[in-house]
């Protein structure tokens, strides 16, 4: 071996071969699974107090963690939300960061600091199954039969397997890294949420057509994919338009193959679920077992996808070794665009428990959520009422794999560590809800400002919780926030609304 080979050899090992820059040491550091559900409410799991469903395997990683209380999105949406855990910054604070079309353009900076390339640059192997709705390439514009980019991959992902949006938004298709699968040359893909494309029959025109039936005046009547309309336009992709009651074993299979190839080595998994959104087509072997129709069937689908990720870092040997954060991106909906049986067959289950309002809301319902962290033989199992956000899991994972924040990003995300282990009952101190209005949580009080918003989203059945003058609840002693206490405190309203401003004006 000459010299010049003999020295590649030695920078190949040392992990800086052909001039790339060696990753820092992963050893002995957690592989990190953030699994987030989709319009999962507080009170849908029965370790949050439901009592008309069964959620055994998210019960036992409850009971075998740590169970927050007071855990939050930053957002009654999903967009939103989303952005806040991958950027550390507050949705609020940027432009089009609300809930995004299927074609939209990215929306995550590609030179900021994310959840993933935190991980990435401590030397993680990092992926992301599931759903992204965080935009993807330059333009809304794009290429779908091409290398379709920017996307996951440049925001931190060294290997991603998504949906582009949502499950009632067109494209239907998968797209491993910037490819779209199964995809054939002779049948390329259009999508257009402005005009209709190609010739496949739209729900609107042909509702004979439809195994599900849209709700009227929400848009899920456009083209027909698996029997179900969509919103937007597309033609082409025959091959690969996904089956619905497939998509969650196929995430799931495909997360476990990411888990399986890296199980020697530390990784982070960003594991994205599509239950209980709309539209609710569950495998076959859990329709009507929930006895609350599709949305029920598809918690029980949920509940059960996260036993088998358990089984399996269990049978790996790395489950001691694996903390999991469970949480979702916003509140609870019933009616959101399909007629499912989620209203007819509520059956007494209240998705957001306790709280008034859910997705969409200002309420507590639309931002507080299932919130489980579970580290075997790391955490002691309790309940903890510390004020926490998927917002500062940024900051926090900074601080548990020793991977600094370059100063200028993530700046809204806090080091709650301390809490997230069970090590302490102190989390945030002050928090911004973003529901139609915006919320801020402070000691216990929660102060909502003036919205001139309706009170009342009659399409979905949800309070908004605008009202156009301000609202104190006391949530320590009023969780269901059915007390406005403005009139009698105006001087903690004040100081609430200046601390708010305060806030929304931080650089």
């Amino acid at each position: 071996m000459n010299k010049n080979l003999l020295t590649l050899f030695f920078m190949a090992l040392a992990g800086i071969a052909f001039g790339q820059p060696a990753k820092k040491s992963a050893k002995n550091l957690p592989n990190v699974i953030y699994i987030c559900a989709d319009d999962l409410g507080y009170g849908d799991l029965s370790c949050y107090g439901a009592t008309k469903i069964n959620t055994p395997n998210l019960d036992r990683l409850a009971a075998t963690g740590i169970r927050f209380t007071d855990g939050h999105a930053t957002s009654a949406t999903c967009t939103p939300s989303r952005y806040a855990f991958m950027t550390g910054e507050y949705p609020w604070r940027k432009k089009g960061t609300g809930i995004l079309p299927g074609d939209a353009a990215l929306i995550i900076p590609t030179n900021k600091t994310t959840l993933p390339n935190l991980f990435k640059k401590a030397g993680y192997q990092t992926g992301i199954v599931g759903k992204w709705h965080l935009g993807l390439g330059d333009a809304v514009a794009k290429d779908w039969n091409g290398e379709v980019k920017p996307g996951p991959n440049e925001v931190g992902f060294d290997y991603s397997f998504i949906f582009p949006a949502t499950a009632d938004r067109v494209p239907t298709v998968f797209l491993e890294n910037h490819k779209v699968l199964a995809l054939e040359a002779n049948d390329p893909i259009e999508v257009d949420y402005a005009k209709k494309v190609g010739n496949d029959p739209i729900g609107k025109e042909h509702p004979e057509l439809l195994k599900m039936q849209s709700s009227p005046g929400q848009g899920h009547n456009q083209t027909i994919v698996n029997g179900i309309g969509r919103i937007g336009y597309m033609s082409g992709g025959k091959m690969a338009r996904w089956v619905d009651e497939e998509v969650s074993t196929t995430f799931l299979n495909v997360a476990q193959g990411f888990i399986e190839k890296h199980q020697k080595q530390p990784f982070f998994l960003y594991y994205a679920l599509t239950e209980p959104h709309v539209p609710r087509m569950p495998a076959t072997r859990f329709k009507g077992k929930s006895g609350l129709g599709l949305r029920g069937d598809a918690i029980l689908q949920l509940d059960w996808t996260i036993g088998e990720i358990m089984k399996q870092l269990k049978l790996l040997g790395i489950d001691k070794n694996t903390m999991i954060v469970f949480t979702s991106d916003n509140g609870p909906v019933l009616d959101d665009g399909y007629q499912d049986e989620a209203v007819t067959r509520q059956n007494g289950h209240q998705p957001a428990g306790v709280l008034r309002g859910g997705k969409y809301s200002a309420l507590e319902g639309g931002t507080r959520v299932p919130f489980i962290v579970n580290w075997p033989g790391q955490l002691k199992p309790k309940v903890s009422p510390a004020l926490v956000s998927q917002m500062d899991l940024i900051a926090s994972f900074s601080k548990l794999i020793q991977q600094p924040i370059p100063g200028g990003d993530a700046t809204d995300s806090e080091n709650l560590l301390d809490a997230l282990m069970g090590k302490s009952q102190k989390g945030r101190s002050v928090f911004v809800e973003q529901g139609g209005a915006l919320s801020l949580l402070k000691d216990g009080w929660k102060y909502i400002s003036p919205s001139n918003g309706g009170t009342f989203m009659q399409d979905v059945g949800i309070e908004t919780g605008n009202l156009p003058t301000a609202q104190l609840y006391h949530l320590t002693d009023d969780l269901g926030e059915k007390n406005n206490l403005a009139d009698k405190y105006p001087e903690r309203v004040k100081e609430m609304a200046a601390l708010l401003e305060q806030v929304k004006t931080k650089k």
